[in-house]
């Protein structure tokens, strides 16, 4: 899946707007590892019922590895969950950059 970081427009409202605050995560920082050239991206068969989810595992401007989980809905990126990633994805990110 390939995402334009020039076109990017994220979805935030009650249902999803801070709700990563349990795992320490903004939301302008979850946003910001969709820019980071090194970010992998994977379709998540398992978890997409009605609408198809992604994930990507990508670094923060601060260097802070995170693994996003999100859904596009038309041009815009709706992010479902953020945190920071495990170390079985952080050898996968670390692997492929």
């Amino acid at each position: 899946m390939h995402i334009d970081p020039g076109a990017l427009e994220f979805e935030w409202d009650r249902g999803n707007a801070e709700k990563n605050k349990k795992h320490d995560v903004g939301d302008s920082e979850s946003e910001e590892v969709f820019f980071d050239e090194h970010k992998i991206i994977s379709r998540d068969p398992l978890h997409s019922g009605s609408e198809e989810r992604s994930m990507l595992i990508g670094k923060t401007k601060a260097e802070r590895l995170l693994f996003v989980v999100f859904t596009k809905r038309g041009k815009k990126i709706r992010v479902i969950s953020a945190r920071d990633v495990n170390r079985k994805e952080m050898h996968l990110y670390e692997k492929e950059s």
